[in-house]
């Protein structure tokens, strides 16, 4: 049995056929999947499924948070509806929250974007009330590896219970170690199975297995043979197969293990 750690099933790519894609993800073995939220809209959105299918064949679980290039969207009403939302059964984290410096740097993108300076500010804003709650926090990283540790260890200096991941692992095997200092687990998702992704090859060799969490990023991130199609939470068996080849291990073996990885970060709950 496995657990999808991260799966935007709220998004507008599920709503026609939602039940038909948890159906096949238990028929692969899917027991449960996380849904984070990226705006207050979209947080609502996931509490709502999860309450919804907490008794699906793969039921769901629920994360609220500001992605950060929403980040200026963060005011303090929304953060105290994100406290209300966290207090909800089915929300077992804070997120997806952290920071992107790629999408700030592309002029072209056609949509707005949090500005670095923002996005610091609504991390630790989001960081502090997980930690209010005593929730984990799911963590979103692109081009912004050393703001993020930096803005980490602060956060967890004297306090180990705090804890999270780092989901869609993008640092590569440079900064595993610093990663891996902080106690944090390691999300890994489709990329690690297309062939000429070495670096994250080499990051699912060298992670500690009880540091591993498997992810889809549904409908992103899609692992080969279905790159370039909507992903779903049934792929992550190839996500699974190929971490447990380039370990050399059996693939029930990563499984039983990932899954009790994420019922220990998570505390997850029967329904």
């Amino acid at each position: 049995m496995l657990v999808d750690t991260h799966a935007h099933l709220q998004h507008a790519r599920f709503a026609d056929d939602l039940g038909a894609v948890l159906q096949r993800a238990a028929e692969n073995g899917i027991k449960a999947a996380i849904v984070p939220g990226s705006t207050l809209e979209d947080s609502r959105a996931a509490v709502a499924l999860a309450e919804r299918y907490a008794s699906a064949p793969c039921m769901l679980y629920a994360a609220v948070g500001i992605h950060p290039t929403a980040a200026d969207d963060l005011t303090p009403a929304t953060l105290a509806e994100l406290q209300e939302l966290a207090a909800r059964p089915r929300v077992v984290a804070i997120g997806e929250i952290g920071l992107d410096y790629y999408w700030p740097n592309m002029p072209k993108r056609g949509w707005p974007c949090a500005e670095p300076e923002q996005q610091r500010a609504a991390l630790e804003a989001q960081l502090a009330l997980a930690a209010d709650l005593g929730l984990p926090v799911i963590l979103h990283d692109r081009d912004a590896h050393a703001d993020i540790l930096d803005i980490l260890r602060a956060w967890m200096r004297g306090h180990p219970e705090r804890n999270g991941t780092l989901h869609a692992y993008a640092g590569g095997p440079a900064l595993l170690a610093e990663a891996l200092a902080l106690n944090l687990y390691i999300g890994m998702d489709g990329p690690v199975t297309f062939e000429k992704a070495t670096g994250l090859h080499e990051v699912a060799r060298q992670v500690p297995l009880d540091r591993l969490l498997l992810e889809t990023d549904a409908p992103y991130l899609t692992p080969h043979p279905y790159r370039g199609q909507r992903n779903e939470p049934a792929y992550l068996t190839y996500v699974a197969a190929s971490i447990a080849t380039r370990r050399g291990i059996p693939v029930d073996t990563l499984a039983a293990t990932t899954t009790a990885n994420a019922h220990r970060l998570f505390a997850l709950i029967h329904p």
